[in-house]
């Protein structure tokens, strides 16, 4: 028997004998219908990720319709999908597990039309057994492309019994992202759309939540009496991976510090919410969207590696930005005069997701000039948002031994150092379960986006020149003025500890 990513198998239940996992309602079957599906992103992870739901204890039974423009059949489509399943999915898969997710999948091509497209949609639905099944549109396509594709689910009369996940950048400024929320709403209600970040659907992010605000030791100092300053770090080892027409017309900043860093920073700026549901946390993001002072060029860095403008597809005299980072503040109560630092790049030395909380530090009167006290910075609570996510908290301590000698010491927690690592969803995973739900608390809102954009006006109106940066470093030097007297986390003079 041929095994997809061998040797080791998840044993998942059969469809009919799925036992509902951690509380979530029963869910009515869903359809979800994948705009862009051989495009990139649905390849690494949209792919690999719905077959996971397809056979896991989370979902209701699903059944995915792929369209793009690509002229394919289906078995043509499940060739496709076997193979990106193969390369890029954390689930692996048997033989018969993969033939129980390829049943479920059905491709139409883009020039079916929107009549093509119902006829797909509602055989999907009869095989799900028609009545109550409900629909997912996930527009995996690039911004421009988002009303073309609103209009054909319009026309194809698949709006009723709908959610549609919308790709990011969501618009390239206000203007065009006041435009693109106008088109979505004339076919859409605002209670349908969610703006997907994935950022956002990782379990490290959704920690912060519960490390602010369901710990006596942290909610208290969580503000600008405690807090020195904020890191929000997640630099990129991979360039631009095939994606020089759609990076041309975003660049580092509109790519993921909109869509990404600054949404992170509404998670650690946050107040508490009334209650952990979605109507109230959004309300207490976009409340942070509204106090952000408005980024300006003079507190921003932007650097493009070399050789950005010999990639294929990159104009020769290209000014887009490869590498950003900025200091932006929050005008509000709990963090007047605090400095937020957001920093992330192409083709840079190493590949992280950190967000790193600084202390105010101590006085240091007591102890002698010789101690150490004070020499390795301030206290830090760090979060690492990959995968397999981490939180670390540095204090000073006694080296053992005469005398009053200190070090930088280090307590750490491994999410897969507890009992239910297994149940970890990967971000788009979660994501579209969550889209399935109805919970909006990981997404965006239209007044949301909105808010950013409108802060972001003075960067867009006049950016600063882009510095070149070597590829493997760090970034351009400018960045060490940026955050004086400051200096950044990232690169770590200290290692994670490995599970033991």
């Amino acid at each position: 028997m041929e095994v997809i990513n061998p040797p080791q198998t998840i044993a998942y239940p059969s469809p009919s004998t799925r036992p509902r996992r951690g509380g979530l309602e029963r869910l009515e079957p869903h359809v979800i219908v994948l705009f862009g599906a051989t495009g990139d992103l649905a390849r690494r992870k949209l792919l690999p990720g719905m077959a996971h739901l397809v056979l896991s204890a989370l979902t209701p039974d699903i059944t995915v319709v792929g369209t793009s423009l690509e002229d394919l059949d289906d078995d043509a489509f499940r060739e496709f999908a076997k193979d990106a399943v193969k390369e890029f999915s954390t689930h692996r898969l048997s033989e018969e597990q993969w033939t129980t997710f390829a049943a479920r999948l059905h491709y139409v091509p883009t020039s079916a039309g929107p009549e093509g497209l119902r006829k797909s949609v509602e055989s999907a639905e009869q095989e799900l057994g028609g009545g109550n099944v409900r629909r997912i549109h996930y527009m995996s396509v690039p911004p421009a492309a988002a009303p073309i594709v609103i209009a054909t689910l319009r026309d194809a009369g698949l709006v009723d019994r709908s959610r549609v996940i919308m790709e990011k950048p969501f618009g390239t400024d206000l203007d065009s992202a006041i435009i693109l929320n106008d088109q979505v709403h004339e076919t859409f209600d605002e209670s349908q759309i969610f703006r997907i970040d994935h950022f956002l659907g990782k379990e490290a992010a959704q920690n912060i939540l519960a490390f602010r605000f369901a710990n006596g030791l942290f909610e208290p100092i969580w503000k600008r009496d405690f807090i020195d300053h904020i890191q929000i770090d997640i630099p990129e080892t991979l360039g631009l991976d095939r994606r020089a027409a759609f990076y041309e017309q975003t660049g580092a900043f509109k790519d993921m510090v909109v869509t990404h860093l600054l949404q992170v920073l509404a998670f650690v700026a946050m107040e508490p919410p009334t209650a952990l549901e979605p109507r109230a946390i959004s309300e207490e993001k976009n409340k942070v969207f509204r106090s952000l002072m408005p980024i300006h060029p003079n507190e921003v860095v932007r650097g493009q590696y070399a050789g950005y403008n010999q990639e294929d597809g990159v104009p020769r005299d290209s000014d887009t930005e490869t590498f950003i980072a900025l200091k932006c503040g929050i005008d509000n109560w709990r963090w007047a005069g605090v400095p937020f630092y957001l920093r992330t790049g192409k083709k840079m030395a190493e590949g992280q997701r950190i967000i790193s909380i600084a202390f105010k530090e101590a006085p240091k009167s007591m102890f002698p000039l010789d101690s150490g006290v004070g020499r390795q910075g301030p206290d830090h609570l760090t979060f690492d948002l990959s995968e397999d996510s981490k939180v670390s908290l540095s204090f000073y301590g006694k080296r053992p031994g005469p005398g009053m000698k200190m070090d930088k010491l280090s307590m750490q927690f491994a999410t897969q150092e507890g009992e239910h690592y297994g149940d970890v969803l990967e971000a788009y995973e979660r994501l579209i379960l969550d889209a399935m739900r109805g919970d909006h608390t990981l997404f965006t809102t239209a007044d949301g986006i909105e808010s950013l954009w409108e802060r972001s006006q003075p960067l867009l109106d006049d950016p600063p020149p882009v510095k070149p940066y070597a590829p493997g470093s760090w970034g351009p030097n400018a960045i060490h003025q940026l955050i004086a007297p400051h200096a950044w986390r990232l690169p770590f003079e200290r290692t994670w500890r490995g599970k033991k």
